[in-house]
């Protein structure tokens, strides 16, 4: 989960477009009713300045569910810094908790200079995830254990696990190149001023492996609302100088 929206040649912080989309959009209804199709859409700032726009879409057809998220920068920022990412999952409906079980990722990523085109097909069977860089030729073939999803799918599972605070839970998922537990933290409950009115919340924290500008920070905390649907109204990670906060402003949900 190497994915940093920040200008290195500068040492400045930008905004973490990618992390922020792989971290937050990922939450449908949870209970015995999910909503699908379903179309989250957040306002991404650094330190209080707009810098880009994120969504992240839920939907099925037939046996095949779908997960697609972009990310954009803004006009200003695009002039020096422009951002274009997508990431698609496809999972497979049958023989598994909600989401299902992930078949196909792929992460398409233009961050200024750098770009990324990684793509995982998942052989639940087999035990094994095949990665490839597009980019590169890059290919690896890595054991996984059953019931392991990507980090998009994996949020929407452990939407589904029951949450109490001061608790943990985890799941297996498939970073890039390799697989590992994720725990996530229960930590409070808190409320909040959202696009939806002022709301409960609970608060969790997901101990991702921070890299490159991130690394030794790691914290990212998210905000779901404390009902049946646990809407995730914001999210917020620690950055080199400031943070960078998403904030849900329309959608479908």
């Amino acid at each position: 989960m190497n994915s940093s929206f920040l200008l290195r040649e500068r040492s400045i912080p930008i905004l973490g477009l990618s992390l922020l989309a792989l971290l937050i959009l990922l939450f449908p209804r949870v209970g015995h009713t999910w909503k699908v199709p379903e179309k989250l859409v957040y306002e991404l700032s650094w330190t209080g300045v707009k810098v880009g726009t994120a969504t992240q879409e839920i939907s099925q057809q037939g046996e095949t569910r779908r997960i697609v998220s972009t990310a954009r920068s803004n006009d200003w920022l695009s002039l020096f810094f422009p951002v274009n990412d997508l990431v698609e999952s496809t999972l497979s409906v049958t023989g598994a908790p909600f989401p299902g079980l992930t078949r196909q990722h792929r992460i398409r990523m233009k961050e200024g200079k750098r770009s990324r085109d990684r793509e995982t097909i998942f052989d639940q069977d087999q035990k094994v995830a095949h990665y490839t860089d597009h980019l590169s030729g890059e290919k690896n073939d890595v054991p996984i254990a059953p019931l392991t999803f990507d980090a998009y799918a994996s949020f929407y599972y452990v939407r589904h696990l029951p949450l109490e605070i001061g608790k943990r839970v985890t799941v297996q998922v498939f970073y890039g190149k390799e697989a590992e537990k994720l725990e996530v933290q229960v930590l409070r409950k808190e409320k909040i001023q959202t696009v939806l009115g002022k709301v409960n919340t609970i608060v969790i924290m997901p101990m991702v492996k921070s890299k490159g500008v991130f690394e030794g920070k790691g914290e990212v905390q998210i905000w779901l609302t404390d009902d049946e649907r646990r809407i995730p109204v914001k999210a917020q990670t620690k950055v080199s100088v400031g943070s960078v906060t998403a904030n849900l402003i329309g959608g479908t949900y």
